[in-house]
């Protein structure tokens, strides 16, 4: 089986409903974009297929540098293809997503010429995961002690916050959601890399005595050495390396320097299921958790593969909190079923899958996609 072709379809989308705020300092939900459908085609008739907003970005590097890399390799050698894109890297220093699309899109390949759900393909260690509420930044404590309350009755059993980026209001609002839900239900704090050594350790310090779970990305991930400092000055957990660059070869840098309680692992972030894996099985060997960032489609399968991680992220967004889909009334997301990474069955039959939005271009019919 070769490789014939890789498009990307650029999908005219609309502003993020509803809207929301992430901490001060950062952009908050999109505004109208042009997204992206990655399909990588063979000569045997499968399709992969991996989603992007930034399609733009996507289809230029496509176009200039991965497409002709591609076409005439055979799409099960991922490892080799994953350590071209790595090589290409080199030249073009790729956004942390895009090997993650490519690699999505090949391992999409995999399943359906297997005829199995990815996660089954890796080896499944799960049917199932507790999914935690992990919030946008809210306006008022008052409002956030809401957001848990609906968070908790809708059958999330833990709870994260993105909160303002202000170390000294941000600590009030962690020890006012702790006396609130009481001792027993988890607690974790993402800082969103807002904040120097000063206010991490001083945030650090509260979440210690508020007991959470885990602290995540009070800085830039860009200087180890800091991290060090703080965990020599907390006692909370740390879960680290969630947007450094490097995959896993930067994680054992955070392991090797004796901060990290928790790493981060991604297939958005970390080079796809393939630099994933990676990562999760270099923290399996130091007794690690490797913590899954994101929701989506890859990031079920990988949480369904690996045993040192704990829940799925989803999102809430919104006032009143919505439910996500994949998230059951028992705060549980399940394993998908169908072949491959299940964007046809979650998204319908069309090619590439469009849930709304306008296609910018027209769309090559495919010699045939698999189905569930």
């Amino acid at each position: 089986m070769k490789i014939v072709d890789v498009t990307v379809q650029l999908v005219d989308k609309g502003p993020v409903e509803p809207a929301f705020k992430w901490r001060q300092g950062l952009p908050g939900s999109e505004g109208r974009h042009t997204a992206g459908w990655l399909s990588i085609h063979t000569d045997e008739g499968y399709v992969g297929y991996a989603y992007t907003g930034r399609g733009l970005i996507l289809k230029d590097l496509v176009n200039r540098r991965i497409r002709d890399e591609f076409i005439g390799t055979d799409p099960l050698r991922r490892e080799w293809l994953w350590h071209r894109m790595w090589e290409l890297d080199r030249i073009e220093e790729f956004p942390l997503y895009v090997q993650g699309i490519v690699d999505e899109a090949l391992w999409d390949i995999a399943g359906k010429v297997a005829g199995l759900p990815v996660h089954q393909l890796i080896g499944s260690f799960r049917e199932s995961i507790p999914a935690y509420a992990s919030t946008v930044t809210f306006g008022s404590i008052a409002e956030y002690l809401d957001i848990a309350d609906q968070c908790l009755e809708l059958g999330f059993p833990a709870i994260k916050l993105h909160a303002w980026g202000d170390a000294r209001k941000d600590a009030r609002l962690c020890e006012a959601l702790r006396e609130h839900v009481g001792p027993d239900v988890p607690l974790m704090y993402d800082g969103s890399a807002g904040f120097d050594l000063l206010d991490a350790v001083y945030l650090g310090r509260v979440l210690s005595d508020a007991n959470y779970l885990w602290y995540e990305e009070p800085m830039r991930e860009f200087s180890i050495g800091a991290y060090q400092r703080l965990g020599e000055r907390v006692d909370v957990p740390l879960l680290v390396a969630e947007t450094s660059d490097g995959a896993h070869m930067n994680t054992a840098d955070f392991i090797a320097s004796g901060c990290a309680t928790a790493v981060r692992t991604s297939p958005g972030l970390k080079g796809g299921l393939t630099g994933a894996l990676r990562i999760a099985h270099l923290a399996d060997s130091f007794l690690l958790r490797a913590e899954v960032h994101g929701g989506g489609l890859a990031a079920t399968h990988l949480c369904m593969s690996i045993p040192n991680t704990t829940y799925y992220e989803s999102l809430v967004d919104s006032n009143p909190v919505r439910r996500a889909p994949e998230v059951d009334a028992d705060g549980l997301v399940h394993a998908l079923t169908g072949p491959g990474i299940g964007h046809e069955q979650v998204w319908g039959a069309e090619v590439p899958p469009i849930v709304s939005g306008r296609l910018v271009e027209a769309i090559p019919e495919p010699a045939s996609v698999i189905n569930a």
